[in-house]
């Protein structure tokens, strides 16, 4: 895709994302803040296998209280949830474990059978 084309469907996705608009009743003070959000992250994958089956499971909280909810919902998936990332490589028949060295910005690279 060239430039302009690329720049201009941002373009238009910036302008439809200005479109949307949340439901009054959706925000209220009192509903589930920080802490329910992050922990509605951290069990997203439990939480949404379980939805495809039993109606009365939902994966976001609603009423919830706007975006502090949405931070920890976010921190919950993208850092301790499934989005965390792994210190250790797994292939097939090898195990990998990266070390930096204290004091310096090596890597040091560990392989085991």
């Amino acid at each position: 895709m060239s430039r302009p084309r690329t720049l201009l469907a941002l373009a238009a996705l910036g302008l439809l994302a200005a479109c949307a608009t949340q439901a009054a009743d959706s925000v209220a003070p009192g509903a589930p803040g920080f802490l329910l959000g992050l922990w509605h992250g951290f069990i997203f994958p439990v939480a949404w296998l379980i939805s495809l089956f039993v109606p009365e499971v939902s994966i976001y909280a609603v009423p919830n209280n706007g975006g502090w909810y949405d931070f920890g919902y976010f921190l919950g998936i993208v850092v301790f949830g499934v989005g965390a990332r792994k210190s250790q490589i797994v292939y097939r028949d090898r195990v990998i474990r990266e070390k930096v060295v204290t004091g310096s910005h090596r890597v040091v690279r560990e392989e085991e059978e």
